[in-house]
């Protein structure tokens, strides 16, 4: 059963996919040290839960630190000294990102959010800030030894995220020069990060998506104190390496990005980032999980031979190696549209408008994939599957964690369909696919679409999913035979 080896390395698996880095000792050297430190700590951090939040100093004065023990301070920073943000800048390609964070989530897709948001933080500024920004807190976001900065992204308060136009209530107002916050974020990732982008409504500005902007957030004001403050920690049944809480902005310091009236799209943008990703993540850990699983069944026996030798289960190892890599592909190719357009600032062309609809398709079908293919390993376990010692039941709960960031099913679904009634993306795809697939299913699919489009708003969207769901998979089918070249996009 060799055939199945090569699952149990991240570094060598998607290689051709989503490219080697210009220096590919990287690779190799930040893969060695997940395995020879990386994995113990990453284990123990699940299983001690939830971090304490240490709020005061002896002195009484408010600090807030994440009581993460040291060896896990020197896993993330690992990531940092080995380019993971960096190289994006320098080699102005976030190819290198997507091929390191996919190393990192065969091992521990939580501890990916961190350099998620950091980059995204990052882009934001980039692209959005003003010189004297960029001059002043870009630098730090890059570095690349321990003093490095990290970013978060906070979007979401209590009455969640999927109607950011309605639940965003985080007031701005203008103040000499900055603009003062002040509002609850509820689902903040990587609190206790250096510099945040943050929604908020400036002042009179409408109760919609039209309204909201998005703003840079250091953690400490310019005298020196504590800009936001933490009211405790969320105690989550995964992604433990990645601390999320709950944010007070009581009159924050901040600075906002870009143009007033675009802060919708910067917003798309950072959660764009995010969910190629996820995408990423989903798919290193569905490999991680049936390397696991093939590790077990290749050494546990029943009725005279090892489990993976039995013929169903042998069957049902193929399968999912197959659906594995129509995974791959799929995200792979969000990346690969995303290395083309993440520069680009409203109003886009549309190769950004292809992309959109490519990362919510693969965002959808990855984490799917990755949930059943982690329940389908804890089945390969029987029952140890569902004890705690073993790990292949935390990967079911990573995975969990990962359908439900940076949206939900529901919300890419409804957020692609918006991209094809609008932006006739579905026309730029299977246009692009055409010269890889058969010609009669592209037309058929097409013209399902076409049908669908022109239903009623709510016969649309409740009839949604099926077609989101073929196009999904006929996407992903396609683009494992081989991924689109680079060409010009039809007018």
């Amino acid at each position: 059963m060799d055939e199945f080896d090569r699952l149990g390395s991240a570094r060598d698996f998607p290689g051709d996919l989503l490219g080697e880095l210009p220096d590919s000792g990287t690779l190799a050297a930040y893969d060695r040290d997940w395995f020879e430190h990386g994995r113990s700590v990453s284990e123990a951090v699940d299983r001690g839960g939830t971090p304490w939040l240490r709020m005061f100093d002896d002195a009484g004065r408010r600090i807030d630190e994440i009581a993460y023990p040291p060896e896990y301070w020197n896993l993330l920073r690992s990531g940092y000294r080995a380019g993971i943000i960096a190289k994006a800048f320098e080699h102005q390609s976030i190819r290198p990102f997507y091929r390191l964070g996919y190393i990192t989530s065969f091992h521990d897709p939580g501890l990916y959010c961190p350099y998620t948001v950091s980059l995204a933080t990052a882009v934001a500024l980039h692209k959005y800030g003003s010189e004297s920004l960029k001059q002043r807190f870009l630098p730090p976001l890059l570095r690349t030894d321990d003093t490095v900065w990290q970013g978060a992204t906070w979007m979401t308060e209590i009455r969640g995220g999927s109607d950011l136009g309605t639940n965003v209530d985080t007031v701005a107002r203008e103040h000499g020069g900055r603009w003062l916050l002040t509002g609850d974020k509820y689902f903040a990732s990587n609190v206790g990060a250096e510099l945040a982008v943050v929604a908020a409504r400036p002042e009179g500005a409408p109760q919609t998506v039209r309204g909201l902007a998005l703003f840079l957030l250091p953690r400490r004001r310019e005298n020196g104190e504590l800009n936001y403050t933490v009211r405790r920690l969320k105690d989550k049944i995964a992604t433990r390496s990645v601390p999320t809480g709950e944010v007070e902005l009581r009159d924050s310091e901040a600075y906002l990005l870009g143009k007033p009236g675009q802060g919708i799209y910067l917003i798309m943008e950072v959660l764009n980032v995010s969910r190629v990703a996820n995408s990423i993540a989903s798919v290193a850990l569905a490999q991680r999980a049936i390397s696991d699983a093939a590790a077990f069944a290749r050494k546990h026996h029943a009725f005279g031979r090892a489990i993976l030798e039995q013929p169903l289960l042998a069957r049902q190892f193929h399968q999912r190696q197959a659906e594995l890599h129509k995974a791959l592909a799929l995200a792979a190719e969000a990346a690969r549209m995303l290395d083309q357009v993440w520069l680009q600032q409203p109003p886009y062309d549309d190769r950004y408008h292809l992309f959109r609809l490519v990362a919510h398709l693969a965002k959808y079908w990855t984490a799917e994939f990755a949930v059943q293919t982690c329940k389908w390993a804890m089945e390969v376990y029987g029952g140890l599957g569902v004890l705690g010692e073993f790990t292949v039941e935390r990967w079911f709960r990573e995975a969990m964690i990962l359908s439900i960031w940076e949206g939900t099913a529901h919300r890419q679904i409804l957020d692609g369909l918006e991209v094809m009634q609008h932006k006739g993306a579905h026309r730029m795809l299977l246009d692009a696919l055409r010269d890889r697939a058969d010609g009669h299913s592209v037309a058929q699919l097409e013209a399902a679409i076409e049908r669908h489009l022109v239903l009623p708003q709510e016969e649309q969207e409740a009839g949604a999913e099926t077609l989101f769901r073929e196009l999904a998979g006929f996407t992903a089918e396609t683009l494992a035979r081989g991924q689109v070249q680079d060409r010009p996009l039809p007018s």
